[in-house]
């Protein structure tokens, strides 16, 4: 990272319910590899409306936004991105001379993935989960061709309506079901977590699937990717989700699209911490 900040240097922050070292260590990575007067670091708050004021305020130039202000973000910008619109939620934000223009890169991301593990959209899948990445993951799903869903949410309210919205099913529980791709989109297995250590889904469940893919991304290998592994069901990791939404916010923030090779090496420091 840029060693001695100064009044010239571009600031971009990220706001979560807790704050990871992820972002700050691939964003500022690349500021330093590439030459770029930038410097991010991780932030919460208790004061959403005020936080994106001095957002504004401030010239910050972006904001990656997590758990649990994805969605209550919409109704605090001047603009919203097709990417974030369609799903009413909120990954990041772009400041240009006060005007803040909200995207998902998240949706971005899953898109990419489901088609760079050749994932067949015929194949029917139970996603647990119900908040803002539920949504966009759900969205990137039912928009890549995936017409055979479950949406699994304790939450009647919220699971039924991203259900609805997305064209599939809903059930407050998996049971006994065992579709060929399961998809958790919960904090379940979230580092420093309450449910850390615990599997969003059944043994028998991860047993019978095809694939496994799990959104959290600390750990890398979170217990559900590691029971996956260990029976040899083909995975899709949260790091890989989490290196690609950086990447699309970095080339927003900055308008620099850095290399595959300048990008891994920037994983591979991120992870570090």
């Amino acid at each position: 990272m840029n060693p001695s900040p100064s009044s010239a240097t571009v600031l971009c922050i990220s706001l979560a319910g807790r704050p990871g070292t992820f972002g700050v260590r691939f964003h500022n990575h690349l500021y330093q590899q590439l030459g770029l007067d930038y410097y991010y670091k991780a932030m919460t708050t208790q004061d959403l409306p005020a936080a994106v004021a001095g957002i504004r305020a401030l010239g910050i130039r972006g904001c990656g936004v997590s758990m649990p202000y994805k969605e209550a973000c919409m109704a605090l910008v001047d603009e919203v991105d097709p990417s974030a619109l369609a799903i009413e939620s909120v990954n990041t934000l772009v400041n240009t001379d006060g005007h803040l223009k909200a995207y998902n890169t998240d949706y971005l991301a899953v898109r990419q993935l489901l088609q760079r593990h050749q994932v067949d959209p015929g194949t029917a899948f139970a996603l647990r989960g119900s908040g803002g990445m539920a949504k966009a993951v759900a969205s990137a799903l039912r928009d890549a061709g995936f017409a055979n869903g479950t949406i699994v949410a304790r939450n009647e309210q919220a699971g039924r309506h991203l259900a609805d919205v997305c064209g599939y099913g809903w059930l407050p529980e998996l049971g006994d079901l065992c579709p060929p791709m399961l998809v958790n989109v919960t904090p379940i297995g979230m580092a420093g977590g309450p449910e850390a250590d615990q599997l969003a889904f059944s043994e028998n469940a991860i047993a019978a699937a095809e694939r496994v893919f799990d959104v959290v991304a600390m750990p890398a290998r979170t217990p559900l990717i590691l029971r996956a592994e260990t029976l040899g069901v083909p995975v899709i990791t949260g790091l890989e989700v989490i290196a690609l939404q950086a990447l699309e916010q970095f080339v927003l923030y900055t308008g620099v699209r850095p290399s595959d090779e300048q990008v891994a090496a920037a994983v591979a420091f991120a992870q570090g911490g």
